[in-house]
């Protein structure tokens, strides 16, 4: 056996040097004749997010469409185009607003995207490079342009960042091969809408010598196996095409010096970590070809986060953006419609979408504002929500997601309207949910946050349950939360966020409220950090005909991805079983997590690759 450790590309990076992403493009047509069906595995499940498409297991021909709305902003035509694709699909249709003001529709049937590509194109809309290794949706503030607090208006930069990363909609290869997917953000508004921290780049506004333009934050990302705040570059730019060129040379480097052996170690901070922040932003500089600024010494997010909720002035005179509340962001076909048809007769066909989920109504007459509160729609997408609901935030969850443990939009509904209809809160509370480790629904910056997992009753049988994240604040000094409470089993969950909502947030009971449940479980006290001790292992790999000496301080997963063995995996946190592998010798512990996703009786012959760290010797099925 050898005891070398190769570094080798992941199978993602194979099926992306075999053929780009971008080229289904020419083959939609062709695809949609045969069928999904008869596709390539790898263009099916893989490629065609270059497009936008998503091939959803949990639905087959059941689709999803991911569309790009840079700056979340969409008009009542797009709007409208929304509601006719997903009417044709009744109960299957639907669509979500999305963390980075984006829509997401569900329910498509394979051979109508051609069709429905040129419908949206024919209202000015794209899906390209929305998916997989690309850019992601662009996020800004959702009142650019209207808030009478704001100091840079960002929607034209943030629209030359979008046409240089997808030449217009048209498709862009010079960035259609990163080695991660990548998260853009420029704000303008002095409250931090764009959640900055959590960017691969942020542009956050900043005065220096008396010229307001940005500081820019590199590195932010979520991942099941690391969270990270982004960091200060030490930049300042002006708001200019110095914004989009410090993006392509960012994205450049990203491309061409990113790691691609281990896919859990891919994302632009991991970069960073390896270049150290000078080299980095002296190669970026070097590719600009002229020096940067230093970041001003301040920057100006100084205001607490705003929801934009309500009725509220805009620097426009007689005019308001009102803030519509979308639980957990669904719409349906009548809802699309319902909103284009409000933004034509009340404002001016314009509708802004945020991060919480939610959507705004621009430029309403002072006259009209009256009578848009009359508006039906307004009963079931309200102004004012409760302190629970308003704050509410939630993934797609297990009804079409693989990866997802649990239901998350339906419980989080259905826990946030219970309390508020139970409790008084002095002030909103925000309650983010996501269905796995993947934390597409951001509980790390949530006061109260939810991930999906599996956990034991009382009876100690396995049920549905939630891990707990506290402490994440958003807006003036943002930070992230921290996990303090693992397996929360799911039909407790009621009292026991009630009890912290009234021990923690403020809450009271409402007069004339009378509580029936109740739970056991109470926050765990905090612990001191227990010290680890790294003893060596040994690893062999039974097929490959390889042993590797290592330690237990790595993953199972992380030891295979440095010996060039590729294990397909997604949640990083024992929870959806993707990377399961036979065991054939040996033992292993989790450390961090609990196998959720093996049986009792799995346990003795199966492992799961991205949790488990060996222990002495160990001999993988692989």
């Amino acid at each position: 056996m050898t005891s070398s450790t190769p570094t080798k590309l992941n199978k993602f990076e194979k099926y992306k040097a075999e053929k780009d992403g971008l080229a289904v493009k020419s083959e939609l047509e062709h695809f949609a004749e045969i069928g999904w069906e008869a596709m390539d595995d790898d263009d099916r499940v893989h490629r065609l997010k270059w497009l936008g498409i998503f091939y959803r297991p949990v639905t087959p021909n059941k689709f999803m469409l991911r569309m790009r709305l840079p700056s979340g902003i969409m008009t009542s035509a797009q709007s409208r185009a929304f509601g006719e694709v997903i009417q044709r699909y009744g109960e299957d249709g639907c669509g979500d607003v999305t963390t980075r003001q984006n829509i997401q529709l569900r329910g498509i049937r394979f051979e109508d995207f051609p069709e429905i590509l040129r419908r949206f194109e024919a209202v000015d809309m794209t899906s390209i490079q929305s998916g997989m290794d690309n850019v992601r949706n662009i996020t800004a503030s959702p009142v650019a342009g209207i808030d009478g607090a704001e100091l840079l208006d960002t929607r034209d930069l943030v629209q030359q960042v979008q046409d240089l990363i997808t030449n217009k909609g048209q498709g862009n290869p010079a960035f259609t091969n990163l080695p991660r997917k990548f998260n853009i953000a420029i704000g303008g508004c002095p409250d931090n809408s764009i959640h900055a921290e959590i960017n691969d780049i942020a542009f956050v506004p900043a005065y220096k010598d008396g010229v307001i333009g940005f500081n820019v934050v590199v590195g932010g990302f979520f991942s099941a196996s690391r969270v990270a705040a982004a960091v200060p570059m030490d930049v300042w730019v002006a708001p200019n095409n110095d914004v989009v060129a410090l993006c392509e040379a960012i994205l450049t480097l990203f491309r061409d010096h990113g790691s691609r052996a281990n896919r859990q170690k891919s994302r632009l901070m991991w970069m960073i970590d390896e270049w150290g922040l000078d080299k980095f932003r002296a190669e970026v500089e070097k590719f600009m070809g002229k020096p940067l600024a230093r970041a001003a010494a301040t920057d100006e997010v100084n205001w607490d986060k705003r929801d934009h909720l309500g009725v509220h002035p805009q620097k426009q005179a007689g005019l308001n953006y009102v803030g519509l509340h979308i639980p957990a962001g669904r719409m349906f076909a009548e809802d699309f419609f319902e909103l284009a048809r409000l933004a034509d007769v009340y404002g001016s066909g314009e509708i802004r979408l945020t991060v919480e989920q939610n959507a705004i109504l621009i430029n309403v007459p002072d006259s009209r504002v009256e009578l848009l509160k009359q508006e039906p729609l307004l009963e079931k997408f309200q102004l004012e929500p409760g302190a629970l609901m308003r704050g509410m935030v939630s993934c797609t969850g297990a009804q079409f997601c693989k990866f997802a443990m649990v239901e998350t939009k339906n419980q989080a509904i259905e826990l946030a309207a219970n309390l508020d209809q139970e409790l008084d809160l002095p002030n909103t509370v925000r309650m983010h949910w996501t269905g796995c480790p993947n934390s597409c629904g951001q509980p790390q910056v949530a006061d109260l946050g939810f991930m999906g997992t599996k956990a034991r009753n009382k009876e100690k049988k396995p049920v549905p349950g939630v891990d707990l994240f506290m402490g994440g604040k958003v807006g003036h000094e943002a930070h992230l939360g921290t996990k303090v409470m693992k397996g929360i089993p799911a039909e407790e969950l009621q009292p026991f966020v009630r009890d912290i909502l009234m021990e923690k947030f403020g809450a009271t009971l409402k007069p004339g409220v009378t509580i029936t449940d109740s739970t056991d479980l109470k926050l765990p006290e905090a612990e001191p950090e227990k010290q680890t001790t790294v003893k060596p292992a040994v690893v062999i790999f039974n097929k490959s005909n390889q042993e590797i000496n290592c330690d237990s301080s790595k993953s199972l997963l992380a030891i295979a991805a440095e010996a060039g063995i590729s294990i397909e995996t997604s949640c990083q946190a024992g929870s959806c079983g993707t990377c399961k592998q036979r065991l054939v010798e040996g033992k292993v512990e989790y450390p961090n997590n609990e196998p959720a996703a093996l049986s009792d009786a799995e346990q003795a012959q199966f492992v799961l690759t991205c949790s488990a760290h060996p222990v002495g010797r160990v001999i993988l099925d692989l």
